[in-house]
């Protein structure tokens, strides 16, 4: 029994180092180099004014042959050198290709990535028109292409208006560079969004999280009289049930509460623990924390889960009604992402954008294909590797040692038998 688990075990060994060498996975990171700019603070700066880093790809894997390992590698890649946005740690989005099924997107969904997009072909949509809002999850999961183009030249200021003033998730489409030649964006649509009223500028994993947040959502609000005005301390609940929902994936983005307050005005909203005020955010396009009251009256607050606030009332015994949380952030009536797609240079893409617009994009980031004169030395070297293993355990095999020792014993034994073959036969004619 000892004998043949020996021997067994060179094969076994080498079906092992085979398996490893031949996996995807690891073939595909001999076949890529990284964005060293998402390790740096130029990242950081784009995730603290409101930007988004989603996965396009990994060379060297192939979303048709296996879309999981795709988007397990990708959201390692991202994890591994920067956050994905400044209201979360995990990638939420991805691009995908049209050609992928309903089960396909299934095995990607269960990597964490609960945006796919564009136009990916599926019958079940999310804002490919104004009247296409998303019901379920996998409605996520074929994100639409609206407004046209950010390139000059492709873009149609015309057609991104209308979509606008249609409402609904408007999200169009950009890519940086094309092998070196670098991409010109059309400024007179970074003009009319940043100039524009209504319009929040988003990114894909927020506008899914604000979506996710009202499929189920707590709330608790308290009332005193403090001199004569009336104080409503509310707070959105992080409730355990409504994160169980979705899988504890969204962002803890702002969201956006219409409060009745019979007209009365609001003379502040201020932090329940340490009594600092909230900023106004009217005409605001950014999330972010903060109120202002419409000319109906209505308070427009925006607060994330799990922070309570004061809401002062220039009125005793003031009647007040939550009427329901805002499509938009702000209660903008329509929203805008811009898709960064095959992002691997986030510099390079990103740097005309510094100090240059509000819009906020979504950067879609794979790693730049390894250079063809380099890409044979990972697999010479593991190729190198296997052959030095294999060699030292035949140097050892000869010695008897190890797991080779019965065949090197076995090859020494044919050699040996013949010669006590022919003492015998010699010793044999001599007796005769």
């Amino acid at each position: 029994m000892s004998r043949s688990v020996s021997m067994s075990l060179p094969v076994f060994l080498g079906v092992l180092v085979v398996s490893v060498v031949l996996h995807p996975v690891a073939l595909a990171e001999a076949a890529w180099e990284e964005d060293g700019w998402l390790r740096t603070s130029f990242a950081k700066e784009r995730l603290d004014l409101g930007d988004e880093f989603g996965c396009y790809g990994m060379p060297g894997l192939s979303w048709s042959n296996d879309p999981g390992a795709v988007a397990n590698a990708c959201k390692a890649y991202i994890e591994e050198r920067t956050n994905a946005s400044r209201w979360g740690v995990a990638p939420l989005s991805t691009f995908t290709p049209s050609t992928l099924t309903m089960s396909d997107h299934t095995k990607v969904a269960s990597q964490g990535f609960v945006v796919h997009g564009d136009e990916t072909n599926l019958e079940e949509s999310a804002w490919h028109n104004a009247s296409d809002a998303p019901v379920d999850v996998w409605d996520w999961y074929n994100l639409g292409r609206r407004g046209g183009s950010l390139e000059k030249g492709i873009a149609s200021l015309e057609d991104l208006k209308t979509e606008v003033e249609m409402g609904g998730l408007v999200n169009l489409y950009w890519i940086g560079r094309v092998n070196d030649a670098t991409v010109r964006h059309d400024r007179d649509v970074l003009t009319y969004l940043d100039d524009t009223p209504g319009i929040w500028l988003t990114t894909w994993g927020e506008a899914w999280s604000s979506w996710s947040a009202k499929r189920c959502y707590e709330y608790q609000r308290d009332v005193t009289e403090v001199d004569g005005r009336t104080v409503i301390t509310f707070e959105a609940l992080e409730a355990e049930a409504c994160r169980a929902v979705s899988d504890g994936l969204p962002w803890n983005v702002p969201l956006t509460w219409l409060i009745d307050v019979e007209g009365v005005e609001v003379s502040n909203v201020s932090t329940a623990n340490s009594n600092i005020g909230l900023p106004s955010i009217e005409g605001e396009k950014l999330a972010q924390e903060g109120w202002w009251q419409q000319t109906d009256g209505t308070l427009v607050l925006s607060v994330v889960n799990g922070h309570a606030v004061n809401i002062t009332l220039n009125a005793s015994d003031v009647e007040h009604d939550v009427l329901a949380q805002a499509t938009f952030f702000n209660n903008h009536s329509a929203a805008v992402t811009v898709a960064g797609h095959e992002t691997t240079d986030l510099f390079k893409w990103a740097k005309r954008f510094v100090d240059d617009t509000d819009v906020r994009f979504t950067w879609l980031v794979q790693p730049r294909p390894a250079e063809t004169a380099d890409a044979w030395i990972p697999y010479a070297v593991v190729g190198v590797s296997v052959f030095t293993v294999f060699v030292m355990l035949g140097v050892l095999g000869r010695e008897g040692l190890g797991p080779m020792k019965q065949l090197a014993f076995r090859g020494e034994s044919k050699k040996r038998y013949p010669e006590r073959e022919i003492m015998r036969s010699l010793d044999a004619d001599e007796e005769a």
